[in-house]
């Protein structure tokens, strides 16, 4: 090959790698609006049927949350490069709407729930923004995060386990204050993947920031619940 056009092939080759980075990032943006209707509709249809899993036993109910979770994981990456792999990633959602449904429900039998569940959304919003803007200002290599982050996740699980016993109110109020913590940390490694090329598929990238979103949303409601909740 003439070495003179190894520069163009070089500039092609980034040029491309960017193009396809940006239409990643598309992709997941489009699919992530999208998985907020079934999860709109599960919350609601949870609220309408009073759903709990298994509320007479959370230990159980919380062993059957993860066992169906990771069953669909599972599935949407088996599938991530077809279309069912997009109708899993709904029916994820859908999933997760409905064990939302219990805390929403919970929420609206305060005299200002409704405006409590849109302070909850304004914030997840401001939240995802600004690490979206980080994510894509910020030139140094976050990758190391992850590590730490998923330690912090365990932590959180852990204590959520706790508490399914100890029903300590200052305990959950502490766990929900570090998910929105740990949770908009990892908003920002995972759209930083994207954004640096770390993820190339749309669905894997989705499901991964729907969960940071999600968990972000339920925690900042909890909180927003536990010490603004007004009954009168």
């Amino acid at each position: 090959m003439d070495q003179s056009l190894k520069p163009l092939d070089v500039a092609y080759s980034g040029a491309f790698g960017a193009a396809e980075r940006q239409r990643v990032l598309r992709n997941t943006y489009a699919l992530l609006a999208l998985s907020m209707i079934p999860t709109v509709l599960g919350a609601w249809l949870g609220v309408a049927m009073n759903f709990s899993l298994f509320a007479g036993n959370p230990m159980i109910g919380f062993v059957a949350f993860m066992a169906i979770s990771f069953g669909f994981f599972y599935g949407i990456e088996k599938f991530k490069h077809s279309g069912v792999g997009v109708l899993l990633l709904l029916g994820f959602t859908f999933f997760m709407g409905l064990m939302l449904s219990r805390l929403i429900g919970a929420v609206l039998g305060f005299s200002n729930g409704v405006q409590l569940i849109s302070l909850a959304f304004g914030g997840t919003g401001l939240v995802f923004v600004g690490m979206a803007t980080l994510a894509s200002t910020l030139k140094r290599d976050i990758s190391n995060m992850g590590k730490w982050l998923f330690m912090g996740v365990i932590v959180l699980l852990l204590a959520g386990v706790a508490n399914i016993w100890l029903q300590l109110p200052a305990l959950m109020l502490t766990v929900s204050v570090m998910a929105v913590v740990i949770f908009s940390a990892f908003m920002l490694y995972d759209l930083k993947r994207i954004i640096d090329g770390g993820e190339t598929n749309y669905v894997s990238a989705t499901l991964a920031i729907y969960l940071d979103v999600y968990n972000v949303f339920q925690s900042l409601l909890s909180i927003l619940g536990f010490v603004g909740g007004d009954r009168d």
